[in-house]
């Protein structure tokens, strides 16, 4: 459809011809404030409007009531929230709310012309304003405003937040409503606010966005979809949370349907809507960024902490084959001295081939535990793949078909890039105690023949013809990726005593359970640029560990076949080495020998990663007590330099390190450092900050690496093949 240019059409998704019987809501002045227990409800009228995309009330058809709920958690955080048929959510699988985060009881100051909500600390938490505007009357050409909310929030005490109450040309033509519903059939169908932007205020997050760092301008649609590479709008992760420049964070709880438009459909505001009957918001304020991810956090979980050997170099494509396979390249890896503690076995592993029915090859693993313990002694763990869904031909059909552990529909997923020569009978129902613990039934076999991650892949699309023991399939469709990984992860935990999983879709919450990727990059430059952005925007989301698929998941223009460059085998890898977490997989060779020009430079970095190692555990750890990402963008730790809000190339790794990945085949890059002084990892030359360093020349086995003067950073002095070979107390510590 093409666009309209109209937001009544292009936001809030009325038909053009206005002919489906939807009519649009809009909120009046409040009617009045009360204390209920420790929260604030504020009766709030609606009006509908004529059927016309000239704005007007139809003053024929009586106004409505709702409730708007105020409800302030600490005394950073404030939650509002209005429902036309649900009720509030107390709770919900999006929540894990930190036991040091207590309901602040507000009370309300009613006075003439405005309403005033306090905590008990006497700090001003909203205003509700009934003053006229001023008026000096010259013509009657166009009618006065109708009548409309004022609202202003407060939610530490400090920074306002105002609804954007009149965004618009004339009182006729809007482009954005502070406070509206849709309604069909005498239901609500969809609901919408409005807060007022700043001409310069910059937008961040909203997950894993593959788009510049600053997101005004643009509307973004907050429904997972597989996003079958970083280049695009599609996005695996979507995380309905936003961070703004003007000091504070808005989540949207909800797993519906959703979109913000971030000064887009128009420059005065952001909006919001939301596919149900209820609009449940938290806003986050702070002048600190980090400490508006940190309540985020506190409101839906802190991500936990992976385990040693997690840090090592994964070994993967897609895919091996055979023990044997497997055990030549392991040896092949000791044996030439790269170091790795991971091997992955992707969709190889199984009975027939591209068909997941968590059971190996016997033909090709004879003896999968021996198999497993053997390469665990030689200082490796196995990694397997598998995902969410059941095919017809698979063993376990039948049984998860009579016991419900599948979703009941009559059409199939299918698709290029969900392995369509499988038709996926359903998906595992997650909303189902018994599916959830059937699943956990068939992970643990396997864990416990000593498997040590799981690979969560896909969890991005369900059967939405479906029906679900528990949710609507419009419900669950965003939140499913953290059911799945919720499940997967506690199996592996309960199995091993300490977890990781390996997962591609993503929601509010999954940030609990690490680690998260990018999905399927190109090998390319441009998959590169795009990887990194989609990361750097995921942890300003709440997520604290990321990684990618070293060096891109698939050949351009031949996706299964094209040669892989080997300048972009060499930068990848590098920036693997600052990464989260550094896994080689992709669509075919992906060991370094089979690149023996620039082998040496890799090996040599592989050993770097691993020096590391001290370092990224120690950063790794604040990531779980605070609202830090491994790598951070600029902004995070500069939120007052304007330039840093648009920095999407470069980024912090942990507290002291600022890394510059080179992509280009040029070697080539600007790089700017930030405010204060800098010396570069490997030269050890100072630099000042606040400045450009233009045209940085850049060989290929360098990078641009620089830590903060002043800084010590703790490393691992010996080489070793694996993390079982490390001491921890042989650790030194190099100053800066």
């Amino acid at each position: 459809m093409r666009p309209s240019n109209y937001q009544l059409f292009d936001f809030l998704d009325f038909n053009t011809e206005l002919n489906e019987g939807e009519r649009l809501w809009r909120a009046c002045r409040p009617l009045d404030i009360s204390v209920e227990g420790s929260d604030v409800l504020v009766q709030v009228p609606f009006q509908q409007q004529e059927n016309s995309n000239e704005i007007r009330p139809d003053i024929k058809v009586p106004q409505k009531i709702l409730t708007l709920r105020l409800r302030a958690y600490g005394s950073a955080i404030l939650r509002l929230t209005t429902a036309a048929g649900s009720a509030f959510r107390e709770d919900s699988a999006m929540l894990e709310r930190d036991p040091g985060l207590k309901v602040e009881p507000l009370s309300v100051d009613k006075q003439p012309g405005q309403w005033t909500v306090y905590d008990t600390q006497k700090l001003v938490r909203a205003v509700i304003s009934f003053t006229e505007p001023e008026i000096d009357w010259w013509s009657d050409l166009q009618p006065a405003p109708d009548e409309t909310i004022e609202l202003r929030f407060y939610p530490d005490g400090e920074k306002e937040i105002c609804l954007s109450a009149y965004d618009m040309f004339s009182p006729a033509r809007h482009d954005a409503f502070a406070l509206a519903y849709v309604e069909r059939d005498n239901a609500v169908r969809r609901m919408t606010c409005a807060f007022h932007a700043k001409p310069d205020e910059c937008f961040f997050g909203t997950g894993e966005r593959f788009a510049k760092m600053d997101l005004s301008g643009r509307t973004l649609v907050l429904y997972n979809q597989d996003g079958q590479g970083v280049n695009n709008r599609r996005t695996y992760k979507n995380v309905p949370f936003y961070l703004s420049s003007e000091g504070y964070g808005l989540f949207l709880h909800t797993s519906a349907y959703a979109k913000f438009s971030l000064a887009d459909h128009s420059t005065r505001s952001a909006q919001i809507l939301v596919d149900e009957d209820c609009l449940d918001l938290f806003l986050i304020a702070s002048s600190e960024p980090e400490r508006i991810l940190y309540n985020y956090r506190c409101l839906t979980g802190f991500p936990q902490m992976p385990p040693l050997w997690s840090f090592g170099t994964w070994m993967s494509r897609m895919t091996y084959y055979s023990e044997e396979e497997v055990k030549g390249i392991c040896e092949r890896l000791r044996s030439e001295e790269y170091p790795c503690d991971v091997i992955h076995l992707d969709t190889g592993w199984f009975e027939t081939d591209w068909l997941c029915e968590w059971k190996f090859n016997t033909e090709r693993f004879p003896d999968p535990p021996a198999f497993i313990r053997q390469l665990k002694e030689k200082g490796f763990r196995v990694s397997l793949w598998q995902l969410p869904y059941i095919a017809y031909n698979a063993a376990q059909y039948e049984e998860a078909r009579e016991n419900n552990y599948i979703c009941k529909t009559k059409k199939k997923i299918q698709g290029a890039s969900n392995f369509s020569v499988q038709d996926y009978a359903g998906t595992i129902d997650f909303t189902y105690d018994k599916a959830t613990e059937w699943y956990k039934s068939l992970l643990r076999p396997l864990l416990e023949m000593g498997v040590v991650c799981i690979k969560t892949d896909f969890g991005e699309d369900i059967h939405m013809d479906a029906e679900y023991h528990s949710m609507s399939p419009e419900k669950l469709r965003n939140l499913y990726p953290l059911l799945y990984q919720k499940a997967a992860w506690e199996v592996t935990a309960e199995v091993n005593k300490e977890a990781l999983i390996w997962a591609r879709a993503g929601w509010a919450g999954c940030q609990r359970y690490p680690v998260h990727w990018g999905g399927d990059s190109a090998c390319s430059w441009d998959g590169l640029a795009g990887s990194l952005k989609g990361g750097l925007h995921l942890g300003l989301s709440g997520f604290g560990f990321w990684s990618h698929d070293v060096p891109g998941f698939h050949g351009v223009p031949n996706f299964m076949n094209s040669v892989l460059p080997e300048d972009i085998y060499v930068r990848w890898t590098q920036f693997g080495v600052f990464s989260s977490h550094l896994r080689y997989h992709g669509s075919h060779k992906r060991e370094p020998w089979h690149y023996p020009r620039i082998a040496p430079i890799i090996k040599k970095w592989l050993n770097l990663r691993y020096s590391l190692i001290p370092y990224i555990l120690e950063q790794s750890l604040a990531c779980t007590r605070s609202g830090f990402p491994l790598l951070r963008a600029l902004y995070l730790h500069h939120p007052q330099d304007k330039i840093c809000r648009h920095i999407d190339d470069q980024y912090y790794f942990g507290e002291n390190m600022l890394v510059a990945p080179v992509m280009n085949s040029e070697g080539i890059r600007d790089v700017y450092l930030p405010e204060g002084e800098w010396v570069h990892f490997f030269s050890r030359k100072k630099h000042s900050g606040g400045r450009w360093i233009k045209a940085m020349e850049v060989p290929l086995d360098e990078m641009p690496v620089f830590v903060k003067a002043g800084s010590s950073i703790p490393l691992y002095p010996e080489k070793v093949s694996c993390t079982d070979e490390m001491d921890m107390d042989k650790v030194i510590r190099e100053h800066f």
